[in-house]
This record gives structure tokens, C-alpha cells and sequence, in this order.
């Protein structure tokens, strides 16, 4: 906008000296304005060019993170494996179509089997727009939790996540062991539910400071390092303050 106004008033003051036949001083005095003009232009182009420099360094900055804040989640209806009393809770809010949340899967299964009954993992949906096969695969997952196979589920469907078409859901049922025609029931029937049970999982993941998949929580924490060393120094820091109180 600045420029189309600069633009005009520049183009208003040629015409105004074409249409004319100033005198010798009133030439002078115009030249003197030109130069107070062309003074101001270049210091508004440097300032916009700064302006323009600057903003895609502020969006690439990432919000600043409390990775000591501990957060309450309530586990409602979701899946937990392993120990349902374990002392340490993992939480993590991920997505069937996330490249990043496949790949954080055998990391937490790893930390999983290290720590055995002293772990529970809790998973959350948080399907992100962009990703269109997610919220159906979310959907269909928890179809499958009604037989009690939501973890087969959530492996056939993180191994063939490239793959979430919704006419795939019923084979990847079958190859985590349901009972396809049951399950097809239940989408049907139930599927409604299912939907608010997703949405619910993402409102709540806003509501803790979820940004993107995954995201995980030890404890109630945020874990800044999701590798098997960086979960277990939090999980061993919260099994030593257990001890303590014990």
C-alpha cells in the first residue's frame, strides 16, 4: 500500500511541473522537495526490505518450550499398554499418517520392554488436517479396541501409513486379527462416537501445548528428547523420586 501511495504522489508532482512554467525559485524549491522525497523513499525501501528480512527468521523460530512443566492429562477411555498401575506414565499424542510419529513407535516400544511393569504408554489421536488419511485410520482404530485390538491395529496401520485410504481399513482389521465383519459393524454403528472420541483426544492435546506429531509426555512432562536415552533419563528421575516417597 505504501508503495502505491508514494507511487501516485511522485507521479501527481511530475505532472503538476509538466503542466506548468515555475519560476527559477520555484524550480529551486521543487528540486529541494524531490530530494526530501527521494530521501524518504529510500528510507522506507530500507525499512520494508528489513521488515521483509525479519519475518520468515520470526516464523522459523520455534515457540519457547517449559520442559519442566508438568501437565495434567487424564487418561480417560484411551489405550494404555502395558501395566495399567505402572508408576510412570507415557502419553503420547501422535497420528497413523505422521512419518515422525512411525518412526518414534520402536523407540517407545523399546523404553517399553527396558522398563516392563514400571511403564504404561497411553495413546492419543491428534490427526492433523493436512493429513487426510489420519482421522479415518484414528476412527478405525478404535472400531478395532472393540475386540480388543487396538495395538495390532495401531502397527498394521503405522506399517502401511502411506496407505490410509478408507476402503483399506477393513484388510488392514483383518491382517491385526479382527473379526472383519464385526468391525464393519461397529464403523457403522458406532462410528459417530468414535469421531468425538478423536476430537476430544485433539482439543485436549491443544489444550497441554500439543503443536505436532508426536508429541510425548513422561510423567506429565514434555520430553524434549525422544530417543530411548532421553525418555530413560525421565523415566529414572521419576523412579527415584518414587522411591524417595515409598
Amino acid at each position: 500500500m505504501r508503495h502505491c501511495s508514494i507511487a501516485a504522489f511522485v507521479a501527481i508532482l511530475a505532472l503538476g511541473m509538466a503542466a506548468c512554467q515555475p519560476s527559477n525559485d520555484q524550480l529551486e524549491a521543487l528540486a529541494e522537495q524531490q530530494k526530501e522525497i527521494l530521501a524518504k523513499l529510500k528510507t522506507m525501501e530500507a525499512n520494508q526490505k528489513a521488515m521483509l528480512a525479519a519475518a520468515p527468521a520470526a516464523r522459523r523460530t520455534p515457540p519457547t518450550e517449559d520442559y519442566n512443566k508438568v501437565y495434567k492429562i487424564d487418561v480417560g477411555k484411551s489405550p494404555i499398554l502395558g501395566n495399567p498401575d505402572a508408576p510412570v506414565t507415557i502419553v503420547e499424542y501422535s497420528e497413523f499418517q505422521c512419518p515422525y510419529s512411525a518412526r518414534a513407535t520402536p523407540a517407545l516400544k523399546e523404553v517399553q520392554k527396558k522398563y516392563g511393569d514400571k511403564v504404561r504408554l497411553v495413546f492419543k489421536h491428534f490427526p492433523l488436517s493436512f493429513h487426510k488419511g489420519a482421522k479415518p485410520a484414528a476412527i478405525a482404530s478404535l472400531a478395532a479396541a472393540e475386540q480388543g485390538k487396538f495395538w495390532e491395529m495401531h502397527d498394521v496401520l503405522f506399517k502401511n501409513n502411506r496407505a490410509l485410504a478408507p476402503e483399506k481399513m477393513e484388510e488392514y482389521a483383518k491382517q491385526a486379527g479382527c473379526n472383519v465383519e464385526q468391525f464393519k459393524k461397529d464403523m457403522q454403528a458406532k462410528k459417530a462416537d468414535y469421531a468425538k472420541r478423536v476430537g476430544a483426544d485433539f482439543r485436549q492435546g491443544q489444550s497441554v501445548g500439543v503443536r505436532g506429531t508426536p508429541t510425548i509426555y513422561i510423567g506429565g512432562k514434555k520430553a524434549q528428547n525422544r530417543s530411548v536415552e532421553g525418555m530413560s533419563a525421565m523415566i529414572d528421575a521419576l523412579l527415584k523420586e518414587s522411591e524417595k516417597g515409598s
